[in-house]
């Protein structure tokens, strides 16, 4: 078997490497040995700096391998997701100021200030149990279907490429994640979303010129996967609203991954809950040193986040072209089955196989670079995420009166644990139905009841801790519960529900639909427990709240804003919609 990698393309990895490495050393040199340094980069990041981590962080593993397979299987519709940008917006112009005002170092100590101790520490439970069921697995995982297509021969002491893969993923990254903190891994991710950015164009360009151009890609893959309202919105709307699918005859929504109910109603609540409340974004704004450049991360990261669509969704609707055209009979070999349909399984190799088959020697090293670059900054954006939760949230229950330098050594240990607990998880992904789908769908079984205690708890100041203890505590078991449905089914082995019974329909109800589910349970325990409970002390919740922010505070906050970030911000509006305008197909 011929290799896939050249030699100037190891020349190439090993230059990215040595400029990672070499980044990130200068930071370790400097000293991480108190927690507002190790956690938070000593509250001194840009805002560029601030935006390419958010962007590089959020850019991993289910961008790399299930968003560019979603391309190739259901053209645009994902984009849906990518165009939230604009939730970003949200974040820097009206939550931002609460967050910086609370001098905070995670989300939960966010809601210990609003609420009590007791919702920061089930947040920071959950958080965790989030991270290990989506983004450290799921990342982890990627590594290994990237390996594994590009390095088919690699093997070590009985393990394939794929675990190689894996393996080398988290070792590489964690040693200057330990080691340097958050200011390594922001600093290397700048680098990394600039390698990123320029790898995926590459693979964009080159796929385009291999096929013909945009019009030869739109003529040969149909209008239909141009479209994001068709996928979204049938011509009969009958059957459109059914909860469960059948298995004589399914819904129409079925036959498409996400329906256009769901995705109006439930794609934002998961959207704002994970670019404007999740520790594992967020952190990186709490690095900036003052509101005005925390403010303009976010713009800046959300002119990134509207380049997934044109470098990830769309190489993957290239690589579909070549192959149901015959343009590459390699790619074709690898994704269609003996009748030229999409193995949907298969589609997860999409974008590392442009990587291998269409791209030139050289510039394959610069895509092969993108890719561990995207790998490596979302693997270690999560590791850093993991260990500020557990270290200023949850070590110091169990241990009080603890000096600073043990605070960052336990840090560094709990990211070892984290990630021996997403290796294990690596067989229940790769029996799900999708890398993307499994990681969307467990985000909207976890992320209600966290969006319900923030934007409920900010914009209405009557909403109590009791209140919030009910959402999460109701929220998360029926998430947790969905998921152990879910699990065994996932793990495949032939194991399903009888048809009909509990546990067959609440595994089939549409994930989106469940999340909804979710949400308006959690929405209601919040609001009922907290009217029919005591009101906050208003003391406690000062600032904290859009009803207790002071005439002073709000004079601070306007005194951030400039025309820059008025101008900017409205063009990532403008951006946004005239995507939607344009993809009608």
């Amino acid at each position: 078997m011929q290799p896939v990698l050249a030699t100037i393309d190891w020349v190439v990895i090993v230059l990215y490497f040595l400029l990672i490495f070499g980044i990130a050393w200068r930071v370790i040199r400097k000293g991480n040995n108190t927690t507002d340094e190790y956690f938070l980069a000593g509250r001194n990041l840009g805002w560029f700096v601030v935006g390419a981590s958010i962007f590089a962080s959020n850019i991993g593993s289910e961008h790399l391998v299930g968003l560019a397979g979603s391309g190739a299987t259901s053209g645009v519709a994902m984009a849906h997701y990518e165009l939230h940008a604009w939730c970003l917006l949200v974040l820097g112009w009206v939550l931002a100021p609460f967050y910086m005002r609370s001098n905070i170092y995670t989300m939960p100590e966010f809601l210990e200030k609003r609420f009590s101790s007791t919702a920061r520490w089930v947040l920071s439970v959950i958080s965790l149990v989030a991270y290990v069921l989506t983004k450290i697995a799921v990342g982890i995982f990627a590594g290994g279907v990237v390996f594994a297509v590009l390095l088919p021969e690699m093997s070590f002491m009985g393990l394939d490429s794929f675990w190689v893969g894996s393996i080398l993923v988290v070792v590489l990254t964690g040693i200057y994640t330990i080691l340097g903190g958050l200011l390594a891994v922001a600093y290397t991710e700048a680098i990394q979303t600039i390698i990123l950015i320029i790898g995926s164009a590459l693979v964009t360009y080159y796929g385009l010129d291999l096929l013909g151009g945009w019009a030869e890609l739109k003529s040969i893959v149909g209008s239909e996967m141009f479209n994001l309202w068709k996928p979204l919105v049938p011509d009969g709307m009958t059957g459109t609203w059914a909860p469960v699918k059948t298995s004589t005859e399914m819904a129409w929504y079925f036959n498409s991954n996400y329906p256009w109910l769901g995705m109006l109603f439930c794609a934002p609540i998961i959207g704002l809950w994970y670019w404007c409340t999740d520790q594992y974004i967020v952190q990186r704004m709490l690095g900036a040193p003052n509101l005005t450049e925390a403010r303009r991360g976010t713009i800046a990261a959300a002119f990134f986040k509207l380049l997934p669509v044109f470098i990830f969704i769309v190489p993957g609707m290239i690589c579909y072209a070549l192959a149901i055209s015959g343009k590459n009979q390699e790619i074709a070999t690898a994704l269609l089955d003996s009748n030229g349909k999409l193995i949907t399984e298969n589609a997860q190799q999409v974008f590392p196989l442009l990587v291998a088959k269409i791209l030139p020697a050289g510039i394959r090293g610069i895509v092969v670079a993108g890719l561990l670059a995207a790998l490596m900054s979302s693997l270690a954006g999560v590791f850093n995420a993991c260990s500020t939760l557990f270290t200023m949230d949850l070590y110091p229950k169990f241990r009080q009166n603890v000096s600073e330098k043990d605070l960052v050594r336990v840090g560094r240990i709990a990211t070892a644990v984290m990630v021996v607990i997403g290796l294990l998880w690596i067989p229940v992904i790769q029996g799900s139905r999708g890398l993307y789908d499994y990681l969307q769908s467990v985000q909207g079984y976890l992320a209600p009841p966290i969006f319900v205690v923030f934007f409920f708890g900010i914009f209405n100041k009557r909403m109590n801790a009791k209140g919030a203890m009910a959402a999460l505590l109701v929220g998360f078991a029926m998430g947790l519960f969905r998921l152990a449905i879910d699990t065994p089914v996932a793990l495949g082995d032939g194991f399903h529900y009888e048809e009909g019974s509990f546990f067959w329909v609440i595994n089939n109800i549409f994930f989106q639909y469940y999340s909804l589910l979710i949400f308006l349970v959690s929405a209601a325990a919040m609001v009922l427990v907290s009217y029919n409970s005591e009101a906050p002390n208003p003391k406690q919740i000062q600032g904290l709240t859009l009803g207790t922010v002071s005439a002073e505070q709000k004079a601070e906050t306007r005194a951030t804003y400039g025309t820059i970030d008025y101008v900017f911000s409205g063009l990532v509006i403008v951006l946004i919609l005239a995507a939607y305008l344009y993809f009608q197909g």
